[in-house]
């Protein structure tokens, strides 16, 4: 049997470390809503820019636009952005994104394209920087904010607009965790250059709310329209639709990306929390059990000193 005293410091131990997942969990669960809560800011313009560029493309005909950003390209060099976190301790959140970005660059590489990457966040860099033999780096980020902003993403965006501009890239893909629920998040690839001028609106848009019943966290997705007002069809413009686009198009990849970030910082928090609500419910079994198995050995100890007691009373007679 156990010695008692290894038995006390082991339950000691799991229930500090319970509490240390459970502050963790709700530090988490915190900081999925303010990811909301930036979410539901950015809205407004994202609307507003989502209406103004659908009123241009009504103003130009199928292929008018000479923007570069627009310009489909004989594809021979393709860029792979990887959002990953900085720290661990979030379920297979980080593992799942390496894999599959390992995925689609075989994927590329097998129809014959060059594939080089850029990487956000600590993970992704360390275990692709260690296999710097077989994979291409183009440039990495880290130290971002927990929930990413524009200022952030403006300044990846920027980096990656200057590559597809000068034609060192023909297509820029990213690949991140899309937020689905609490419990339920899948990577997937989305491409960023060039722009479809025919999915500037996206009817299927979703954003996610977090809601509190019973105290427990849950969420909601649910579709939602533009409430933007449609701009009226005699909308004059002072500059020319080419103008225009050339301005608001980068802006509307950064609204892309910023969106990308934030749904990638939602599932990695949302993905530490389940991640330690289960570490949690562990810690509380193991506890459980452990105090079980003290309690025999409790007893156990206490039976053997009657045995001797009574052992040696019958022997003194």
């Amino acid at each position: 049997m156990a010695n008692l005293k290894d038995i006390r410091d082991r339950i000691s131990s799991v229930k500090n470390t319970r509490k240390i997942t459970e502050a963790m969990r709700l530090v988490a669960a915190a900081k999925v809503r303010r990811a909301q809560e930036q979410v539901l800011r950015s809205r407004p313009f994202a609307d507003r820019l989502a209406r103004v560029l659908e009123n241009l493309q009504s103003h130009m005909g199928s292929g008018e636009s000479e923007s570069p950003l627009l310009q489909l390209r004989d594809v021979a060099n393709i860029t792979l952005m990887a959002v990953t976190g900085d720290r661990g301790l979030c379920g297979g959140y980080n593992a799942n994104i390496i894999k599959r970005t390992e995925q689609r660059v075989a994927q590329l590489k097998a129809k014959g394209f060059n594939v080089d990457l850029v990487l956000i966040g600590r993970k992704a860099i360390t275990y692709f920087q260690n296999r710097a033999h077989l994979y291409s780096i183009r440039a990495t980020f880290t130290g971002l904010e927990q929930v990413p902003n524009a200022d952030e993403a403006g300044k990846i965006a920027n980096e990656i607009l200057a590559e597809f501009l000068s034609g060192s890239t023909d297509r820029v893909e990213i690949i991140f965790t899309k937020f689905i629920n609490l419990v339920s998040s899948s990577p997937v690839a989305q491409t960023l250059l060039p722009l479809d001028p025919q999915g500037i609106a996206s009817p299927d848009d979703e954003i996610f709310r977090l809601t509190t019943r019973d105290g427990r966290l849950g969420v909601e997705l649910g579709k939602r329209a533009n409430p933007q007002p449609a701009l009226k069809p005699d909308f004059v413009f002072e500059q020319s639709p080419d103008q225009l686009l050339d301005v608001l198009l980068p802006l509307y990849l950064q609204n892309q990306l910023l969106r990308s970030l934030q749904e990638a910082a939602a599932s990695e928090l949302a993905s530490r929390m389940t991640a330690m609500n289960n570490a949690s419910e562990n810690a509380k079994d193991l506890a459980k059990k452990l105090t079980l198995d003290y309690n025999k050995a409790r007893q156990a100890a206490i039976t053997q000193e009657i045995l001797e007691v009574v052992g040696g009373s019958a022997a003194m007679n």
